[in-house]
């Protein structure tokens, strides 16, 4: 069992991604990956993409296939997905979604970008320097939009609509010490 299945992840899936959101982790999680997202896309929504990480480095493409291998006859079985579909698991790539307290603390260090569920400080989208994770809040600076000062911003994970990493050479450096390219 992965060792942080309890922590929270920041979960925006409605509808069909939700019902297999809610079908697929447990099982994810029985095999040590952790969920990132589950996304219907297509022109007529026909691709369902589950993107998987492992909380200890890199996910393969062996793992990608134990993971199609293991959730197609669940949702064979109990069918959330209305008509055809191709089913895709894929890997969070570089410039990653960012889902979990972990990814935040993981990740300090490097340009996100922050879309909140409201307001805060006067905006719903932040970009800056990622600093952490610390008391349920995502630890930011940035640039404010009115003076230009740069500031430290905490915002609360429960407001967060979605969060991704900036593609930058200092992110594909990390990312290949740490074996994710």
């Amino acid at each position: 069992m992965c060792a942080d299945a309890a922590e929270p992840r920041l979960s925006r899936e409605t509808g069909i991604e939700k019902r297999v959101a809610v079908l697929i982790e447990p099982g994810l999680e029985d095999l040590g990956y952790r969920l990132v997202r589950v996304r219907m896309t297509g022109s007529s929504g026909s691709t369902l993409q589950i993107m998987a990480d492992r909380p200890d480095g890199p996910i393969t493409i062996k793992d990608c296939e134990l993971i199609s291998r293991t959730v197609a006859p669940l949702l064979d079985v109990e069918d959330p997905v209305p008509g055809a579909y191709q089913l895709e698991v894929s890997t969070p790539g570089i410039d990653r979604p960012l889902v979990r307290p972990s990814d935040f603390e993981r990740w300090a260090g490097h340009e996100v970008k922050i879309e909140l569920t409201e307001l805060i400080a006067g905006q719903k989208r932040f970009r800056g320097e990622l600093e952490g994770f610390e008391e349920g809040e995502v630890r930011l600076f940035y640039d404010r939009q009115d003076t230009g000062e740069r500031v430290l911003i905490g915002l609360p994970f429960d407001r967060i609509a979605q969060a991704k990493l900036v593609l930058t050479d200092a992110l594909i450096a990390a990312a290949s010490k740490q074996g994710s390219v």
